[in-house]
């Protein structure tokens, strides 16, 4: 016996090795001190912050990684993983500094992992973040063939006197909704119930209402916010922003809200994308369930005083983000959202 035979091929996983730290390479940037293989990632964070607040986030994709796997599609699944990291410690002003990953998986093919990987350089390179490093790990009969489990961990910093906690809400404040590009990486276990399962569609159907196949549609990149953020945050325009993931706006959104306040959403502000009046046609979903599911095609909330408003969707404009909209208003209340 030897571990190859016992399910481990190491040749695999120094392969695998190999074509990462090309990749990685690429999103380097100066603090990186330490190369891919290293035991730890070493990153200096330089003089650009007075008194910096390291922020850090961990997440997956969840079963949206089933339609990666039904497709045979896995170069897009490592920029949702990064990108839906990178929105998550930039809703506190944090700027991204480095990634890691953890991609696991019964048996490693070098191909499969290359196309993740190129997935995850490529968004880490647009966000400016360094792949510092991570964890390719085979167990054989833990997984089904085929499959594999991705995770990501994220460190980004603020200065401390910039951090955006939401603590300077007040009502009266307005709500800017930016839109999402699809499901993102939340409610696909009920997406796939209703579309594989009810309604019986196979990913590689011609949906005429989305002008995509559903494999397509479901497997759109989760977008990141940070380019059209940025700018917001350095013209300190907004108080609480909230990234509209699993739990969709009526669980994220209070989440960013002090005490005493509430929200009130106008439902008519902006137009449903198709796939989601698919989900609750074909579902039967109460609008109650589908707004604490999904994003509903808003993927993040800005707070802002009423007098910034226009400011923000014209710097977010200008940034390429022409379609943020007005969605609603902050109240007074116990951290609810209220849908009008």
């Amino acid at each position: 016996m030897d571990y190859k035979a016992a399910g481990v091929d190491i040749d695999a996983g120094n392969e695998t090795v190999r074509r990462i730290k090309a990749l990685a390479r690429g999103t380097f940037t100066p603090g990186v001190l330490s190369d891919i293989g290293s035991f730890g990632g070493l990153f200096r964070l330089g003089d650009s912050f007075q008194d910096p607040v390291l922020v850090s986030s961990a997440d997956g994709v969840g079963t949206k990684l089933k339609i990666a796997f039904m497709t045979g599609r896995h170069d897009t699944i490592g920029a949702d993983l990064v990108n839906h990291c990178v929105n998550d410690i930039i809703v506190q002003g944090a700027e991204p500094l480095f990634f890691l990953d953890y991609l696991a998986t019964g048996r490693l093919s070098p191909d499969v992992a290359e196309q993740v990987l190129t997935g995850i350089a490529g968004a880490c390179k647009k966000n400016g973040c360094a792949l510092l490093g991570g964890e390719t790990a085979e167990m054989p009969g833990f997984y089904a063939d085929g499959e594999y489990d991705l995770a990501g961990f994220i460190v980004g910093a603020v200065e401390k006197t910039k951090i955006v906690d939401g603590r300077m809400i007040v009502p009266g404040d307005v709500l800017i909704g930016f839109p999402s590009s699809g499901l993102h990486t939340n409610g696909y276990s009920l997406a796939r119930r209703i579309f594989f399962e009810l309604a019986q569609w196979k990913p590689d159907k011609l949906v005429r209402e989305l002008g995509v196949t559903l494999g397509d549609a479901l497997l759109a990149t989760h977008r990141s916010y940070l380019p059209v953020v940025r700018p917001l945050l350095e013209r300190q325009y907004v108080r609480g922003i909230a990234h509209i993931t699993g739990g969709g706006i009526t669980e994220n959104l209070p989440r960013v809200l002090p005490e005493g306040c509430a929200a009130e959403i106008d439902r008519r502000a902006w137009s449903l994308p198709p796939i989601f009046r698919l989900l609750q046609q074909h579902g039967r979903i109460s609008d109650e369930e589908m707004f604490r599911t999904f994003n509903m095609g808003i993927g993040l909330i800005v707070a802002g005083a009423p007098r910034d408003a226009e400011r923000i969707i014209d710097a977010v404009s200008l940034a390429g983000e022409p379609n943020a909209m007005r969605i609603g208003f902050v109240v007074s209340g116990d951290r609810t959202v209220r849908y009008v």
